[in-house]
């Protein structure tokens, strides 16, 4: 990507719950901020174990067979923080904590579970900030986006971790609905199925935005894309692709983001804007 320094000096660290995420959530703005000259670290909570896999190729190695699909996604994790060219490190260390699963699972009475981390996981979370010193922490917000225990257990310790630690703007990622439901493809591609009304998680204002140009685009689908195993997307239109329920769902040229913790965005401007470096 096209390097520039104007955001030298500044730290960024991004809270994801499973690898994958910190590409579909935030993948265009952390390869923006890296591309600007921006240190940008992801924590990744999960090896993601409990995920479903796309295809047959690797469907034995899900939970409920071999139970090797986290190892197997810590590679396509690697690929992916490459490709945004940010660095990356799980909380506590690869494995130390187990997807939960969605909510009532029996995986979510796993003690390793992340939901079940407790006081533990803010502690370990703001040894990373408190080594960092981000002047900026990314998340989901208080709903997780679309609900999953996991992204409101990885919410729940960002905030608490940047309270304790001081730092001076946590974010919420977040699709702006308006924007998302304008540029939905007419059709679904062969075998997939397009979105009931209101079925993508999705809000109805945000405070800013990250503009995607074509360089920017290209680099957050091609992290998506390096999560195979968990993200299929279309070849015949940009940015148009679909979990393992071949829901139809697009990547748009602006990823959106809500204030949630430290100083307030600025409405139109930049994530970094308003603090100093």
């Amino acid at each position: 990507m096209t390097k520039t320094n104007d955001l030298a000096g500044y730290r960024v660290v991004a809270v994801h719950a499973h690898p994958d995420d910190e590409a579909i959530s935030t993948g265009g703005a952390l390869a923006d901020l890296a591309r600007r000259g921006a240190d940008v670290l992801v924590v990744t909570c999960t090896l993601g174990e409990e995920g479903e896999v796309i295809g047959e190729r690797y469907q034995q190695l899900v939970a409920d067979d071999a139970d090797q699909l986290g190892g197997y996604r810590i590679h396509e994790l690697a690929e992916s923080l490459r490709i945004l060219g940010v660095r990356g490190e799980f909380l506590g260390g690869a494995g130390c904590y187990r997807d939960s699963g969605m909510a009532g699972s029996p995986a979510s009475r796993n003690p390793r579970a992340f939901v079940n981390c407790g006081e533990g996981g803010v502690d370990k979370l703001a040894a990373i900030l408190d080594t960092e010193r981000p002047h900026l922490v990314m998340t989901y917000d208080p709903h997780g986006g679309y609900g999953h225990p996991d992204h409101i257990r990885a919410h729940e310790i960002a905030h608490a971790a940047a309270e304790r630690v001081g730092v001076p703007r946590l974010v919420w990622a977040a699709r702006l609905r308006s924007e998302l439901e304008a540029n939905l493809p007419a059709h679904a591609p062969e075998g997939w199925t397009m979105p009931a009304p209101g079925e993508l998680d999705a809000v109805d204002e945000t405070e800013t935005w990250v503009e995607l140009d074509a360089e920017t685009f290209a680099v957050k689908v091609a992290a998506m894309r390096a999560h195979a195993t968990q993200v299929i997307v279309d070849d015949e239109e940009a940015g148009v692709y679909a979990l393992s329920n071949l829901v139809t769902q697009v990547v748009t040229r602006r990823e959106h983001y809500r204030s949630g913790a430290g100083v307030p965005l600025v409405p139109g401007a930049g994530l970094l804007d308003g603090i100093d470096a």
